[in-house]
């Protein structure tokens, strides 16, 4: 029983002491965060990544360093587009009803100016005087020229990956109307609505979001860009 019991006390030492081993060599992302906390330039983090011990880990902690420094260049950017677009809101209503500025697209992958499609879109914020919650809605408005008109129905949202998923947001059709017919077509103008909770949009200032606002004839897609919210959202509270 004593030998037994010798035998585990010995094992359990040597696991303990694995253990501390492996805890005392720092991961890449713990050395990566080690070189940026001294505040050098990018370039000096790279001399002091290649006086790392090992070959694979000053490949992966450069690597890691190139990426955080692209990734502050483009937090950077984006903070100063959002600034900008926050200028653009307009505050109505004794602060509680916010537009946003109106962004205009036009298909680029057609050959005929007549398959051309215009597609303009705002956001829309209305804040509860009594409970102090704001609300949101997309508006868009897509103009094309056709023989019949297209009512779009529903939307989707999709991943970087351009995988989209059907959502169960409701596509709200305000009007449609055709102008300038002749024989062939007519311009189309549908205008619709999208509503939206401020926790959605908030949970979606990290990266934006882009959208499929779908038809049986067609599909559109709607990207909102991380700036064009931070800057809304900024204004919108």
């Amino acid at each position: 029983m004593k030998k037994l019991f010798l035998i585990l006390s010995i094992s359990i030492g040597l696991i303990g002491c694995s253990s501390v081993e492996l805890d005392a060599v720092p991961s890449s992302k713990q050395v990566t965060q080690r070189i940026l906390n001294l505040g050098l330039s990018h370039e000096e983090n790279l001399v002091e990544a290649s006086k790392l011990s090992s070959a694979h880990m000053v490949s992966v902690v450069t690597l890691q360093l190139t990426n955080a420094r692209d990734e502050k260049i483009q937090a950077d950017k984006d903070l100063k587009e959002s600034e900008d677009f926050a200028t653009m809101v307009t505050i109505l209503q004794n602060n509680s009803q916010f537009i946003s500025s109106e962004i205009s697209e036009s298909s680029n992958n057609v050959i005929l100016d007549i398959d051309k499609d215009l597609t303009n879109y705002f956001i829309e914020g209305f804040k509860d005087q009594n409970n102090g919650i704001v609300t949101h809605k997309l508006n868009i408005s897509i103009t094309y020229n056709s023989k019949s008109r297209r009512d779009y129905y529903v939307i989707s949202f999709c991943d970087k990956w351009n995988n989209c998923e059907q959502s169960e947001l409701e596509l709200y059709v305000a009007s449609a109307n055709a102008a300038n017919c002749n024989n062939n077509a007519c311009d189309f103008t549908e205008i619709m609505e999208i509503e939206f909770s401020d926790g959605f949009l908030r949970d979606a200032i990290g990266k934006g979001f882009s959208m499929r606002v779908i038809s049986n004839k067609k599909t559109n897609k709607i990207t909102i860009s991380k700036p064009y919210l931070m800057g809304y959202l900024r204004v919108a509270q």
